[in-house]
């Protein structure tokens, strides 16, 4: 009797899946032989072995071996998608409204009790939370008073909590009196607030700094499987300020898949975030089939090299990115013409540089 094509997928399925952990398995023998030899003859001092090639934890970059025994059919989309589909329509989602001066939107995240040495001007101020390492009172209340200190920022002063920031949340600030003044900055845990500028403009910005689940003792955290997020943010965001970021845009594979879907029911025009320091950056969104069939296929588990090598509905996903890519850019380019972008723009403003202790991430300014 010939097998179904099914049952011949399957079991070449499991043969490839039972040759990548034979792979994945002499591999870590071999890396661990090489750590412990290098750590036997430079060091006498007692360390925590890692391997040479892969990143120390999630929060760190990935190397190129994390890559390829992940998923390089991932990494090869998202780099196209980033570095080629996203420029090729144009340097800017979108351009301020013509007759009327833009509004300047200074962002930044992920201070943690460093004081910036330089802020660029503008007229919004907005900072994404993680303003302290500790997580106490006073290191928040220097952070806020140095916000409220700066000059300029007509249009307001806007910020979030983060993980970090222990005592804004009731459930894990412990014991301890006195509660941290705001005066002059706008303080924003699950509401909105409308900012209005010279000429009649206005801007309306929802915050909240809640997190996926990413430890015990921090601030503002839910189940990964179980998010707050959805009918939350109200339809008529203009600028959306969270501390996680989404999924699948400046977030390393942390972000928040709920949130992700909730931005694209409101599709705010800016959706500004930290969290994650190695994210840092800025990504164009056009909420369209494209960025669609990317985001199904970065959101599949990563199944390693040899289950990317066999034709699968990754594959398809990564085609369809492509093709509604390509689309994307000759209709842009043929029929709208320049400066027809009509998208958003997400933007990673942890100013941490990695975890080393220091603000070496510039700031970032986006004009609205």
């Amino acid at each position: 009797m010939t097998p179904s094509p099914a049952a011949l997928h399957a079991a070449v399925a499991e043969v490839l899946a039972t040759l990548q952990t034979a792979f994945h398995s002499a591999l870590h023998d071999t890396l661990t032989h090489l750590t412990a030899a290098a750590t036997s003859t430079t060091s006498t001092t007692t360390t925590t072995p890692r391997h040479p090639l892969r990143r120390a934890s999630p929060w760190s970059t990935p190397t190129l071996l994390d890559h390829l025994l992940t998923s390089p059919l991932q990494h090869t989309a998202s780099l196209l998608y980033r570095h080629v589909l996203l420029p090729l329509r144009g340097p800017r989602p979108f351009r301020p409204p013509r007759h009327r001066a833009p509004i300047r939107v200074v962002c930044l995240s992920d201070t943690h009790g460093i004081l910036p040495a330089h802020v660029p001007p503008g007229d919004v101020l907005v900072h994404c939370g993680d303003l302290s390492r500790d997580g106490s009172r006073d290191e928040i209340q220097r952070q806020v008073d140095w916000m409220r200190g700066l000059e300029g920022f007509a249009g307001g002063k806007v910020l979030v909590g983060g993980n970090h920031d222990a005592w804004l949340d009731p459930r894990v600030r412990g014991d301890g009196e006195g509660e941290v003044d705001f005066t002059g900055v706008e303080y924003l845990c699950d509401r909105m607030v409308q900012l209005r500028f010279e000429g009649g403009r206005r801007l309306n910005v929802y915050g909240w700094g809640t997190v996926p689940w990413c430890g015990e003792g921090f601030a503002y955290q839910y189940p990964r499987e179980k998010h707050p997020w959805a009918g939350r943010i109200p339809d008529e965001t203009d600028i959306l300020v969270t501390h996680t970021p989404p999924a699948h845009h400046c977030d390393n594979g942390l972000g928040c898949a709920g949130l992700l879907e909730e931005v694209w029911r409101v599709k705010p025009k800016l959706h500004v975030f930290g969290h994650v320091h190695v994210g840092h950056g800025r990504e164009a969104v056009y909420f369209d089939e494209c960025q669609r069939a990317y985001e199904t296929l970065m959101a599949k588990p990563g199944m390693g090299f040899w289950y990317d090598c066999m034709p699968s509905r990754r594959w398809l996903d990564g085609l369809n990115m492509l093709r509604y890519g390509i689309g994307s850019i000759l209709w842009k380019w043929i029929m709208a013409g320049p400066g027809s972008n009509n998208g958003g723009l997400m933007v990673n403003a942890a100013v941490m540089y990695k975890d080393s202790g220091t603000l070496r991430n510039p700031v970032t300014v986006v004009d609205l």
